[in-house]
């Protein structure tokens, strides 16, 4: 939704040693740029078919973890670190992850707040879930 979370979730991922897989929108170039600052090129991926992708990534055994809020949600506490490839999805901060990505996870995740509001910036609950995975948290 802001223009410097992409960037915010690369330095992330350099952070914990994980890629970041982005599509190929328009918008997406600029808001990498935005929020880098790496000094060093990064490891993205650039997916023309996110669905497409998701669905090879899974069959190939690759574990696919969303972060939403949903009833069979795991809390991110109880969340174990990934024992192999895995994949977070990240959703849209205001309408979420699309309805036809929720079939190709294997796990959801939510992070549990106490105060009012309903969900994280993108690019913090993303970092969260990363350091949790990478086993870092």
């Amino acid at each position: 939704m802001h223009g410097a979370n992409l960037g915010t979730l690369l330095r992330t991922c350099d952070a914990v040693g994980a890629c970041l897989a982005v599509p190929r929108f328009p918008w997406v170039p600029e808001a990498l740029r935005r929020g880098n600052t790496l000094r060093r090129p990064a490891c993205v991926h650039w997916v023309h078919d996110p669905l497409g992708w998701l669905t090879r990534e899974r069959a190939a055994g690759t574990a696919v973890v969303g972060v939403e809020l949903a009833d069979e949600a795991v809390r991110l506490a109880d969340l174990p670190p990934a024992r192999g490839r895995a994949i977070v999805v990240l959703g849209h901060e205001q309408q979420g992850i699309p309805p036809e990505a929720l079939d190709l996870l294997d796990t959801v995740v939510e992070i549990p707040m106490v105060g009012m509001g309903a969900s994280l910036n993108v690019a913090v609950a993303g970092s969260l879930v990363l350091y949790k995975m990478a086993g870092l948290l």
